[in-house]
């Protein structure tokens, strides 16, 4: 095994001795070392603490690599728990069309949208599928990123969904960043079963479903419930038939109306419930009573607000969520129609900016809680004794408020995924 000894590190975010899901106030407590030092032994964080007790510790002359961060600010890795990172080609006509007038319903209606993805996903191959992938890993990996959910949904037919899920396993295999898999057939009807939702209901759930758990190729089933799209009824029947698999349920709901999604995730006991521009008190205070600690749902409110800011509408209502107590993580959605950018840089000072959310809880957001919106809480958003070494060198920054505040600037130095550097 290999020891690493950082030291001179300015500020270390987000120490825990150890780590839980964050509700409400807890997400505005933010742990720092400062000055501090951090232990590595391969990919594995072994210990942490303040630079004058080190010296105690006899930690320096012990290690086989000794790295001098001359005053960086250290943070976990963003954990980006909302993505559609695999697809092929651009939307920028639809773009165009936004800004002069048309909405994302109309664009979708007309074939537009999600359906223009489809077709041009089914039109390229598995490995050019891949290979574009791979430079949109390698992109979002050097702005911070070390774990990522990536969802299927371009495909729309058997061989594309098993497209697209076969490539994120292979991603899965040959990156170094933890990614998780969600199955979301139901993205929307193709054009053919416009008028028989229930014939393709039963492609899901007969041709895709079972091809999906023999291959082993998502962790999670996702469904777009939302008016024009999968009705709450139609999400319940697709989740329990993905459940019967073992795939738990994160759901986008309520990007464009309240339809019944909250309530039916909250039946389900969905892992995330994703998006949420629309709210109303009621559905606010369903999410509240949920997440109480003697009710026992643990689902992370999964909040995108890059997606929101491209399509301008309304941002979710992250301050209410935080002061009703719920458990609010932060996602890119990085998709080519509504959020082409998997910055989560972005993601956390639009949120500060736009969401009025505290540094301290937008950052706890995006790391952290993002893990645990992924199953991954055990192993990583935090700076603790067992979790991986996945994390970001900033550069010279007065504060950590300068992050969000000085948005336009990549103030990323390094980044480390597994304990080594990447480039």
């Amino acid at each position: 095994m290999a020891s690493t000894l950082i030291i001179n590190i300015q500020q270390l975010v987000n120490c825990r001795d150890e780590s839980h899901l964050l509700h409400g106030k807890e997400l505005a407590t933010l742990p720092l070392i400062s000055p501090a030092y951090l232990m590595l032994e391969d990919d594995e964080i072994t210990g942490f603490g303040m630079m004058e007790d080190m010296k105690n510790k006899n930690y320096k002359s012990g290690s086989d690599n000794l790295i001098d961060s001359k005053g960086a600010m250290i943070l976990p890795c963003w954990c980006d728990s909302h993505s559609h990172l695999v697809f092929t080609g651009s939307r920028e006509d639809e773009f165009v069309d936004k800004i002069s007038g048309l909405s994302y319903a109309e664009i979708n209606a007309r074939g537009g949208g999600i359906l223009n993805s489809s077709r041009k996903l089914n039109d390229t191959s598995g490995d050019e599928l891949f290979n574009q992938a791979w430079k949109r890993i390698e992109e979002i990996s050097m702005l911070g990123t070390g774990a990522i959910e990536i969802k299927s949904g371009y495909g729309l037919s058997v061989e594309g969904e098993l497209k697209m899920l076969r490539v994120i396993k292979k991603l899965k295999q040959k990156s170094k960043l933890s990614i998780k898999a969600s199955f979301l057939g139901a993205h929307t009807y193709p054009q053919e079963y416009r008028e028989n939702h229930q014939g393709y209901i039963d492609m899901i759930i007969n041709d895709m479903l079972p091809v999906i758990a023999k291959e082993n190729l998502a962790d999670y089933i996702d469904v777009f419930c939302e008016k024009g799209f999968f009705s709450a009824e139609e999400t319940e029947i697709i989740c329990k038939a993905g459940m019967t698999y073992g795939l738990k349920p994160k759901l986008h709901v309520n990007q464009l109306n309240s339809i019944g999604g909250i309530e039916t995730g909250i039946k389900l006991k969905a892992v995330s419930l994703d998006h949420l521009e629309v709210l109303n008190e009621k559905e606010i205070r369903a999410l509240s009573h949920a997440s109480a600690p003697d009710v026992g749902w643990e689902g992370v409110c999964t909040l995108l607000p890059t997606a929101a800011f491209f399509l301008r509408m309304p941002l979710q209502p992250a301050r209410q969520l935080i002061d009703m107590g719920c458990a609010v993580a932060l996602a890119s959605d990085y998709n080519p129609g509504s959020s082409p950018s998997g910055n989560m840089n972005f993601v956390v000072a639009l949120s500060c900016i736009q969401m009025k959310m505290l540094p301290e809880e937008a950052i706890n957001a995006a790391t952290l809680n993002g893990a645990y919106a992924m199953g991954l809480g055990n192993e990583l958003g935090s700076i603790s004794i067992g979790k991986k070494a996945n994390l970001i060198f900033t550069k010279p920054v007065p504060s950590l408020a300068f992050l969000p505040y000085s948005f336009g600037t990549n103030l990323i130095d390094k980044v480390m995924i597994n304990g080594q550097f990447i480039s």
